[in-house]
C-alpha cells in the first residue's frame, strides 16, 4: 500500500519537482559486511543531502532540477581525501539512473559496473592499474553500496539557508585525510555534520560504546532528535540489498553490543571476568539496543515511500511463485543452462543502446544478450526461459524473511507483473503462466 502523502527523497527521477520541493539531510546507516560482519560489526556511516550536490567528488553545489542530490562520507586511503561526494545512485547502485539498476547482481556484475562508473567520472582521481587493469585499493567503497549491503536512512528536514551554509564551510575547509579509527571515522564526520546543521543532535554514547562514535548509535541519536522535533517531519527507510549471488549484510551493532551479542567475544569474558561480562550485559539493555528496521519503510527504485510487505503478503506471493515454478517445471524440466545461478558464472557486462547494462550469456552454443534490469529485460531476443529464471531468482530473493523488510508490496508487484509478462510470451510456458494469472495475491491489480 503506497503512502497517500509524496514524500521528497530524491531517490526517483523527479523533474516534475517544484522549486520549492522540501529537503532534507540524512544518516545513512549501512549494515556490515565481510571482515567488518565477521568481527566488529559496527557498519559504516555516510551522509545524504537531497539539496546538495557534487560539482566534483571534492566540491560541493547546490542541486539544479531534477538532480538526485549527494551521498558523502569520511574515508580512508582514498587518493589522500578525507571526504568524497558522489551522486545518490552510484553511490548505491554504480549507474546514473534508476532505470539502469540491475534486478539481479553477483560480484562479477558488480565489479563491472564499479569499474565501468570509475573509468567514466573517476579516472583522473583513481587512474587505471598496472596495464590498463582495475586499480586496487578502497576505491570501490564509494559506489555500489546497495549490493554489498541493507541501508538504512534516518532524516529531516533542512532549509536553503543552512544548505548553503554547509556547502561554503564544506568547500572552504582543507580535504586531506584524516581518519582515524577511534576519534575520526566515518560516524565521527556524520556527526559532526549533523551538529553543524542542528547543534546536539548526534552524541556520543559513554555506556554503549565508550565515548566513541559508531554509526548506529549516530543514526539513534538523530532519531531521538527527529522525535522531539516533530516540526522537522522525521523519517525512517530502508534501502534493501539487491537481490543476487553476493552474501547478504549482517546486522550492524554498536561497540558494547558486539560484545554482548557475539557468543565468541561474551563466553570468554564472562569466563575470565563475569562482573565485567555482567556489566557489558547491563550497558547493552539500558543504553545499547536501537533497531534501525522498526516502524521503517521501504524506500522503491522508483523513489516512493511504501510500506513493508506484510507477512500475510509475502506467504501469499511465495505460494504463488512454488505454484508457477512447478507447472513450469511440470511442463518443461529446468535444464542446468538454464539455472540463471549458472549462466552468471560464464557471463559478460554489456550496454545497449540506451546505456543500460545488459549481460552477454552463454544458450547452446552462443552468447545472447540479456536485459537486466526493468527497463531492458522483456526488450531482448534472449529465449523466454533465460528471462524467466532472472526474474523468478529475483522473486525468490526479495519473498525470504530476514529481520529488515527486503521490499514493499508496491515493489514487488511490479517484479510480479514482469514475471507474467515474461511467461506470456513464452511459447513453452502456457501452464505456467496460467498459475500466474489465477494466483490470488492480496489486493492483486491486474
Amino acid at each position: 500500500m503506497r503512502l497517500s502523502r509524496p514524500i521528497w527523497l530524491a531517490l526517483a527521477v523527479s523533474f516534475w519537482l517544484a522549486p520549492n520541493a522540501r529537503a532534507d539531510v540524512a544518516v545513512f546507516l549501512e549494515e556490515p559486511y565481510s571482515y567488518d560482519g565477521a568481527f566488529a560489526g559496527t557498519g559504516h556511516a555516510a551522509l545524504y543531502l537531497t539539496r546538495v550536490c557534487a560539482a566534483s567528488p571534492t566540491v560541493l553545489r547546490r542541486c539544479q532540477p531534477g538532480e538526485p542530490g549527494v551521498v558523502i562520507s569520511r574515508y580512508h586511503r582514498i587518493a589522500g581525501y578525507d571526504w568524497l561526494a558522489i551522486p545518490l545512485y552510484p553511490y548505491l547502485y554504480a549507474v546514473d539512473a534508476p532505470g539502469d539498476i540491475p534486478l539481479f547482481a553477483d560480484s562479477k556484475l558488480e565489479a563491472a559496473l564499479r569499474d565501468h562508473y570509475r573509468r567514466k567520472y573517476l579516472a583522473q582521481m583513481i587512474p587505471d592499474g598496472p596495464g590498463g587493469g582495475v586499480p586496487g585499493g578502497d576505491w570501490y567503497e564509494l559506489i555500489g553500496s546497495a549490493y554489498d549491503r541493507t541501508l538504512y536512512g534516518f532524516q529531516i528536514e533542512t532549509t536553503p539557508v543552512q544548505d548553503d551554509e554547509f556547502i561554503a564551510r564544506y568547500n572552504a575547509a582543507p580535504n586531506r585525510e584524516s581518519y582515524k579509527l577511534v576519534s575520526r571515522n566515518c560516524a565521527d564526520f556524520v556527526s559532526d555534520a549533523l551538529n553543524f546543521y542542528y547543534p546536539k543532535s548526534a552524541k556520543r554514547s559513554l555506556v554503549a560504546d565508550l565515548e566513541i562514535s559508531t554509526p548506529k548509535h549516530t543514526a539513534k541519536s538523530l532519531t531521538q532528535f527527529g522525535k522531539k522535533h516533530p516540526d522537522l517531519h522525521f523519517t525512517a527507510f530502508v534501502i534493501p540489498q539487491v537481490p543476487g549471488t553476493i552474501r547478504r549484510s549482517r546486522p550492524v551493532r554498536g561497540l558494547v553490543e558486539s560484545v554482548f551479542k557475539a557468543k565468541k567475544y561474551e563466553l570468554p569474558l564472562l569466563a575470565l571476568h563475569p562482573v565485567v561480562a555482567g556489566g557489558v550485559a547491563v550497558a547493552y539493555m539500558t543504553s545499547g539496543r536501537f533497531d534501525p528496521s522498526q516502524h521503517a519503510m521501504v524506500l522503491t527504485q522508483a523513489g516512493d515511500l511504501d510500506k513493508p510487505l506484510t507477512d500475510q503478503e509475502r506467504r501469499a506471493y511465495e505460494k504463488g511463485l512454488a505454484e508457477v515454478t512447478k507447472a513450469r517445471t511440470e511442463e518443461k524440466p529446468a535444464r542446468e543452462e538454464a539455472s540463471w545461478h549458472h549462466l552468471l558464472n560464464g557471463s559478460r557486462l554489456e550496454l545497449d543502446g540506451q546505456g543500460r547494462p545488459i549481460l552477454q550469456v552463454r544458450s547452446g552454443e552462443r552468447f545472447v544478450a540479456v536485459g537486466i534490469t526493468r527497463e531492458n529485460v522483456l526488450a531482448s531476443d534472449a529465449p523466454s526461459e533465460i528471462v524467466q529464471e532472472l526474474l523468478v531468482a529475483r522473486l525468490r530473493e526479495q519473498l525470504k524473511s530476514g529481520r529488515a523488510p527486503k521490499t514493499s508490496e508496491v515493489e514487488l508487484r511490479r517484479d510480479w507483473k514482469l514475471l507474467k509478462t515474461a511467461f506470456a510470451t513464452g511459447t513453452d510456458s502456457v501452464a505456467a503462466h496460467n498459475r500466474i494469472t489465477e494466483t490470488e495475491i492480496p489486493g492483486s491489480m491486474d
